[in-house]
Parts: C-alpha cells; structure tokens; sequence
C-alpha cells in the first residue's frame, strides 16, 4: 500500500524533529511525508532545511490556514494522487519501529476499514488479569486487563453516570470512555472514534469528508467529530499493536480558561454530532456529567498543587455551560 503521512505543527520544532527521527526508522518507510507548519517563526524550518529527511515536502502556512483542522484539510489537498491510505501524527509523539507496519497490515485484516488508529503506550498502567476476573470500584477491567480507575469515573458509577459503551464508542449522552481505555492486548478492536493525532484513513474517505472548520486553532474534540461521521458510513478499528508514545508538548496548547471553555462547547458539539436529537433523559446525564467534572475541577484548586490551573480551567468550563444557553456552536 502507497501511504501518505501528514504532519501538522505548531511552534514545536524540537519534538517534530523526534518524531521525524522516529520515522526515520520505521520498517516501513512513508511514500511522502508532509509538514503542514502553522508557526509564527522560522525554527520548525530551519531545523527541517538542516536536517533532511527522505520524501519530506513541507509547507509554511497563512494566518487563513492557521489552526489543526485547516491545516490537515490543507495537507490533503496536497497529497501525491497515488496514495492509498492517509496517516496522520501529532507533532509531539515518537514511533516504536514496526508502527506503520502494523498499522497497514490491519486494513489488510480488515478490508471494510475506512480508518485505523495506532496505540499511546505511555499514558496509563495496565495489569494483565485472569478472564473472569471481578474488578474494585477503584478499578476498570477490559477484556483480560485491569487499570486503576480515575476518581471522576468512580464518581460518574456511584451516581449512576458512567458510559454505557464500551471504549472508543460515544453513548447518547457523550462523555464515553475514550481508545485509551482500550488495553495493550495486541488486539484489533472495533471502535467509532479514534485518536485524530494517531489515526490513518482510506484516501477515498477525504471525497467525502473534510476536517470541521468549527474547531478553530487547538481544534480540541475535532478527531471525535470527524470519526462519527466517518463511523456512519463504515468500520474504523484500532490496532493495539501498533504503538507509539505521546508527549504531550505544553508548548502551542491554550490556557486553562480557554482549554476549559473548549471542554463544554466543542463537547456540546460532538454530542450533537452523535445523537443530534436527544432525549430528555440523554440530555439531563450530559449537562449532569458536565457539571459534575466542572465541580472536579473546581474541587482541584485544593487537592491538587496545581490550583490557579484548575481553577482557571473550571472558570472555563463554567463560562462555556452558561453560554450554550444563548450561544450554541453551529458548524460554520
């Protein structure tokens, strides 16, 4: 399969170059590899220009191209005509070597793919357990693996709030339990939304669909929208096996209140992309849940040392509830 990779970045030369190190060394080599730099200055450039790397075309945007979801939408236009399956990376994570080996050989496994997503190894512990198993309420167990639970799901389950789908599937109410919550099994495992900075897609799905210009900048949640649309039309899977580490770079993200904010609107919007016509029920446990993690965060300025953080987030997240009742997100 002729693959194509797609890098978007964002004042991140130093980790860019660490991933691209990283592919460098993979067992399968990229046909292209495209940069799509949305910085404000030149040292993503720069450090590209000295050092080069096989089949690298990279392109400096505008201020009009600026922002995850225009720049990838950017990138697509540019692809080699030949390409058969798209890839897309975060600009801050590093391949383990047969990454993009296991990731082809799944949509051979699995012809009807329209998507496959790779695996973050470096975000949570897992044990592996006896199938039969019976996890703690501190606990959540998958398919022979346990991990320790977060407080906010241990919360979510005695008010009678956690997801009622399995991971990388969205209920009706959203606030799913993420392909993180997937275990490092080896296993190929049906989902509806992937991880947009680990994902691969059929180059057909782009006559399609485009990335949402609604999620400007950051683009925080624009990876789930785009997957259930996608989802309506076919299967998208996520192979286990094909691993990767993410670093998440604090350098381009927003601030707190921002990020906070983005939380409850961009939320509100893939709910709405998911189940576009809720019931009372559906909509009482989301505006639940999001007050009930807006409160969290609030609780945070005084368990966790991080306190003008987690308040400035939970004032963005307050900020954003108040405004869906006057100012819902529509697609633009």
């Amino acid at each position: 399969m002729k693959f194509s990779l797609i890098i978007c970045t964002y004042m991140r030369p130093k980790p860019l170059f660490q991933l691209l190190q990283s592919v460098k060394e993979q067992t399968i080599y990229p046909d292209e590899i495209l940069i799509v730099d949305g910085s404000l200055n030149q040292q993503t450039q720069t450090i590209l220009k000295d050092n080069q790397f096989k089949n690298l075309v990279y392109f400096l945007v505008s201020d009009q191209e600026r922002g995850l979801t225009k720049q990838r939408n950017f990138g697509i236009t540019k692809l080699n005509s030949n390409s058969e399956i798209i890839c897309f990376l975060d600009d801050d994570t590093v391949l383990e070597v047969d990454y993009f080996e296991k990731l082809l050989l799944t949509y051979k496994i699995h012809p009807d793919a329209l998507a496959v997503g790779g695996y973050i190894i470096n975000e949570t512990e897992w044990k592996k357990v006896d199938k039969e198993y019976k996890a703690s309420k501190n606990e959540f167990y998958f398919d022979g693996w346990k991990r320790k639970e977060s407080s906010r799901f241990v919360l979510r389950k005695k008010l009678g709030l956690d997801s009622d789908c399995p991971p990388g599937f969205s209920s009706l109410y959203s606030h799913g339990r993420s392909v993180g919550f997937l275990p490092p099994s080896g296993e190929i495992y049906p989902v509806e939304q992937l991880m947009g900075g680990v994902s691969s897609f059929k180059k057909t799905v782009f006559e399609s669909f485009q990335f949402s210009t609604y999620f400007e900048g950051y683009g925080l949640y624009e990876d789930a929208d785009f997957c259930l649309r996608v989802s309506k039309k076919g299967k998208l899977y996520l192979n286990t096996s094909a691993q990767l580490y993410h670093y998440h770079d604090a350098s381009g993200r927003p601030n707190q209140y921002h990020y906070g904010r983005m939380v409850v609107r961009n939320g509100w919007y893939v709910w709405r992309v998911k189940n576009p016509k809720p019931v009372g029920k559906d909509q009482f446990k989301w505006y639940a849940i999001t007050i009930l993690l807006t409160l969290i965060r609030f609780s945070n300025t005084v368990t966790t040392s991080k306190r003008k953080q987690a308040f400035t987030e939970a004032l963005g997240r307050t900020v954003g509830l108040w405004s869906l009742l006057f100012d819902k997100p529509r697609e633009k």
